[in-house]
Parts: structure tokens; sequence; C-alpha cells
């Protein structure tokens, strides 16, 4: 079981602030799970996860796309983040 986590404008885009899924055999890290997601659900997904700005963490640690997933983690996905 995988544990995701939509936040700020992510989540009103998607109208989901956090879901669990079954980990699918052809996931293995962040960029595959990505692309079931968009897969399974469609246009708007895409737009929301495949912008090249969009942030991942795995078990609350900032990762690249090629992070590594396995059952029993959380995956987090952010919009780009600013402050001043």
């Amino acid at each position: 079981m995988l544990k995701l986590v939509y936040f700020a404008s992510l989540r009103e885009r998607l109208g989901l602030e956090s879901e669990n899924i079954e980990l699918p055999d052809a996931v293995d890290n962040v960029a595959s799970l990505v692309a079931h997601l968009v897969a399974e659900r469609g246009e708007e997904w895409q737009k929301v996860l495949q912008d090249s700005q969009v942030l991942a963490a795995v078990n609350q640690e900032m990762c690249d796309f090629d992070q590594v997933v396995t059952s029993g983690d959380e995956v987090a996905f952010f919009p780009p983040v600013t402050g001043g």
C-alpha cells in the first residue's frame, strides 16, 4: 500500500488531499508512479503531475522522480515553493 498526499494547488486541482493505493507491479519509482496515475486517471492528472515544476517527497524527504518507492511508503506531491 502507498499513501499519496497532494499539497496546495495540486490538491485543489485534483480535488483530492490524500489516498491509499495498492502498489502496482509496474511502479518502482516516483516517475513510474506518476505515469501509472496519468494512464489510469486521464488528462487533468497529466496536466498537474507531469508539470516539470512539480516536486515530490518520499517518506517526508524531498527527492527526484527516480527515487525508488516500495509498499508502505508515503509519496507527496507539491507545487513549486516560493518564499520571501
